[in-house]
């Protein structure tokens, strides 16, 4: 899948041609790729991906995962000018793009401390990049929600608009949908957190409640359905997240670990 992924990302900028080939020398060159800012490292497994279908060769001083200070030189390349040049803003594009949602997860993390919560991402991602920026968000310490609609029933308000018996619609489900299949309910009121939890499903979202009101939720589930997750969602910030995390909840979900992330600063040098 990631081969897939880097050939395509690459052709996208290539086109027809690298027009630098038809003109430039093509000596043999070592190029650095060089951090200037601080932040944590991500598409390492791409990039590498990358050099190995151009036979560029590589050496990483970096992992995925690892801090990175301003000045950090993240890897190294030697390859004929025309192949490096041509792989270079595909390269950095990776490690930019990934390193920016590695790095806003971190500072989410960080916020949460020693707090065991999961934090979550949604599917509200790029069109065509989900499992790259999904694994962007594990890099930098996130764990990812579902990756599609083929891995977790989610009743969100607008599928409960068209089901008129929800705790009837969760038993025939369970008879269709395969065994390992969980069924998620999103609410946005203990009222309707209650019912469904009555109604047996898996896991409860409480979708822009107020923390107080969240308190309540968890209160009645460890009392009555101490086996059901609950996921607090919307509104969530670096500023508020550890008064959520701290409500009970079993997980915190925001689409801002990714759609909010802002591309880190790298550079290539060629030596």
């Amino acid at each position: 899948m990631i081969k897939n992924f880097v050939k395509k990302a690459l052709q996208e900028d290539v086109g027809r041609g690298d027009l630098f080939r038809l003109v430039g020398k093509n000596r043999k060159v070592t190029a650095k790729i060089v951090s200037k800012e601080n932040g944590i490292l991500s598409g390492v497994d791409y990039v590498k991906s990358l050099c190995k279908v151009e036979k560029i060769k590589y050496e990483f001083f970096k992992k995925d995962s690892m801090v990175l200070k301003k000045g950090d030189v993240i890897a190294s390349f030697e390859s004929k000018a025309s192949k490096i040049l041509m792989c270079e803003r595909t390269m950095l594009n990776l490690l930019q793009h990934a390193s920016g949602i590695a790095t806003n997860v971190h500072f989410y993390m960080e916020k949460l401390k020693d707090n065991k919560i999961k934090l979550l991402d949604t599917r509200k991602t790029r069109p065509l990049l989900r499992v790259f920026e999904k694994y962007a968000v594990r890099c930098g310490g996130g764990s990812n929600h579902r990756m599609g609609l083929d891995d977790c029933l989610m009743l969100k308000d607008t599928h409960l608009q068209t089901i008129d018996n929800l705790e009837d619609f969760i038993k025939r489900s369970r008879y269709k949908l395969p065994y390992t299949t969980k069924i998620e309910v999103e609410c946005e009121s203990i009222k309707d957190a209650k019912y469904a939890m009555q109604c047996r499903c898996d896991m409860v979202m409480c979708d822009n409640m107020s923390i107080e009101d969240i308190k309540e939720v968890v209160k009645y589930k460890n009392e009555n359905f101490p086996h059901i997750l609950l996921e607090a969602s919307g509104n969530i910030t670096k500023e508020n997240i550890l008064e959520f995390a701290k409500s009970g909840v079993d997980a915190i979900s925001s689409g801002s670990l990714i759609h909010q992330a802002t591309w880190l600063d790298f550079s290539m040098k060629i030596e």
